[in-house]
């Protein structure tokens, strides 16, 4: 099969001169390439299902109605036709998969474009990461499309493994397929006229900059807005999303692997709402990928929750592309490339058939495509702890209540609370009979030294420790325990690692993950992370831990844009201040 070269496909659409063939066929004047025949043929512009053919010519469709003249004629039986499905806000670090092997997840899924803006991988590795996923992505069945990282690093309260100055990203904003700007985090910023944040914005005055404004409402959202920024997906009430509907943003409407809003957001779209409703994932583990899908389990469980099937597609299909103007995708129509899924079951979204471009490329779950060998070298080796001792963990007991960080299950909120604990030798103790556990920060950038430390309730714990080195969006190494040698031994063992998840008890490994591409990436195929991911869960469960996406969550405990108490490598954040917490303060 020849190569794909769809990066950056937006640009191969809006150069290519008009095609007289093209044209020609169009006309019934000259045979199509394909034609799919005896379709029921999704319009996304009418919210209609209509009979008909289907005529492609190339990669891109020349008609739709009653066409006969075609090199092949595929007849697919009165199935379903609709657009591929664009992901228009995505994380693919966080599937903890390797470029190709994501593609291989999604694909077969219908997900044929992605918007992604590579902040995580830019804040370890800058802008060499962001090049490594967009050449590795090069020669897929799968549209990348660049938002340039507005928060790299994400803010100044930790510690991140590169920055973005203004100049640079300028010319990411130039780069080939890059669209706009990528969520900007640093909300308390924009409310605080910050002169770097806002040139960033303005360096994106004419193209789509997206949000994150958790929780922001009233006058600061209207500032926000104001400051020329157009989306948010951080909603997680009916009346937040409302609000900021009605301000003017595009609501993106989000269903992760812990970032559950669909349940509480649906019922916000209506015959008036929808044009402006997308249905994102944000970020999705690697296991829920394989099991469940990508925006294409979103679109399953929104029908099941009661939208209509075609709108619920339309949210995924011409939504983000007039949003992201994605000219010539999201739409079965003259002119549009030929990106499409043949739906056997339009109610459970199965997917029978995925073409790319006019070429078919996966059938029946199975993708069709081949997937070249890894090429992460460039990114190994990032892993720089500087050397300490398991006393380096001690948290020195400040008074009899400490601030505890309250795990929300399915959101990536947490509460702020404060506790009374348990001291020994002028030491916080873990107190597991609460699921009050230790949680630790360690900086694994620039080998500074700096460590995190408190208290987290929510992850069940009752013996051992876990560790991850995915934590957002700096991505230090962030570990959970009943115990400091635990903890202490999970941590060396991300750093023999360069990268990972891990799961230790007893001073033993009992499981592990390598992710030796920036700590965030695996090397191995696509069934193999999910299989140690799934063993890595299971052991965790043995240890007591009850929360579903169980890593997922850990990695977002050190992430101080989202309210409202989190852990970084500098110590406790206070998101509603934007400081750092002095512990020795008593509410």
């Amino acid at each position: 099969m020849s190569s794909f070269a769809t990066y950056p496909i937006y640009l191969l659409w809006r150069l290519k001169l008009i095609n007289n063939q093209l044209i020609s066929v169009a006309k019934g004047e000259l045979p199509a390439d394909l034609i799919l025949a005896n379709a029921r043929v999704i319009n996304v512009f009418t919210g209609e299902i209509e009979p008909g053919k289907v005529a492609i010519y190339q990669d891109r469709i020349a008609g739709v109605g009653d066409y006969h003249q075609a090199k092949e004629v595929l007849d697919i039986e009165g199935k379903y036709l609709a657009p591929g499905l664009i992901n228009g806000h995505i994380h693919l670090e966080s599937s903890m998969l390797d470029v190709a092997q994501y593609a291989r997840a999604v694909v077969p899924r219908g997900t044929l474009a992605v918007v992604t803006d590579l902040h995580e991988i830019a804040n370890v590795a800058g802008m060499e990461g962001m090049r490594y996923v967009l050449n590795r992505a090069r020669r897929l069945p799968l549209a990348f499309f660049l938002m340039a990282p507005s928060c790299v690093p994400a803010t100044h309260l930790e510690t991140s493994g590169a920055s973005l100055s203004v100049e640079e990203l300028r010319r990411v904003l130039r780069w080939k397929g890059c669209i706009g700007l990528g969520e900007v985090m640093n909300f308390p910023a924009v409310l605080a006229g910050d002169k770097g944040v806002l040139s960033k914005i303005n360096l994106a005055r004419k193209k789509v900059v997206d949000g994150h404004a958790p929780r922001v409402s009233g006058k600061e959202l209207a500032a926000y807005i104001a400051a020329g920024i157009h989306s948010d997906h951080e909603s997680v009430s009916l009346e937040e999303a409302r609000e900021k509907l009605s301000q003017g943003m595009f609501l993106m409407i989000r269903e992760g692997s812990s970032e559950k809003n669909l349940d509480a957001l649906l019922p916000l779209v209506t015959d008036k709402t929808y044009q402006r409703c997308m249905l994102v994932v944000d970020d999705r583990s690697c296991v829920d990928l394989l099991r469940d899908g990508d925006v294409d389990a979103v679109v399953r469980k929104a029908i099941t929750g009661g939208l209509d099937p075609v709108r619920a597609i339309q949210l995924a299909t011409i939504n983000p592309a007039a949003y992201f103007r994605l000219d010539g995708l999201g739409a079965i129509a003259p002119g549009y490339l030929a990106n499409l899924v043949v739906i056997s079951d339009l109610a459970n979204l199965d997917m029978d058939m995925v073409f790319y471009r006019g070429r078919l490329v996966a059938r029946e779950g199975k993708p069709l495509f081949p997937v070249a060998e890894n090429g992460g070298r460039g990114l190994a080796n990032t892993v720089h702890i500087k050397p300490f001792s398991p006393e380096a963990l001690r948290l020195r007991a400040s008074a009899e209540t400490e601030l505890v960080i309250e795990i929300v299950p399915g959101q990536i909120i947490t509460r702020k609370r404060w506790e009374r604990v348990k001291a020994a030798g002028g030491a916080v103790m873990p107190d597991v009979s609460r699921d009050i556990l230790k949680l630790v920060v360690v900086e694994r950038h620039k080998a500074s030294g700096n460590i995190g430390l408190g208290l987290v309730s929510g992850f069940g714990l009752k013996a051992g420790a876990l560790a991850s080195s995915i934590a957002h969006d700096s991505h230090n190494i962030v570990a959970v325990g009943t115990n400091d040698e635990d903890i202490f031994t999970a941590v060396r063992e991300i750093e023999r690692l360069q990268g990972g998840l891990v799961a230790v008890a007893g001073g033993r490994v009992l499981a592990s993950l390598a992710l030796p591409i920036a700590g965030l990436l695996s090397d191995e195929p696509l069934e193999t992370v999910v299989e140690k991911l799934n063993n890595l869960e299971q052991v965790a469960a043995r240890l007591g831990a009850r929360l579903p996406a169980l890593f997922a969550t850990l990695s977002f405990v050190a992430l101080p844009v989202i309210p409202e108490l989190r852990l970084t490598d500098l110590g406790l954040v206070d998101v509603s201040e934007f400081k750092l917490v002095n512990r020795k303060s008593f509410p």
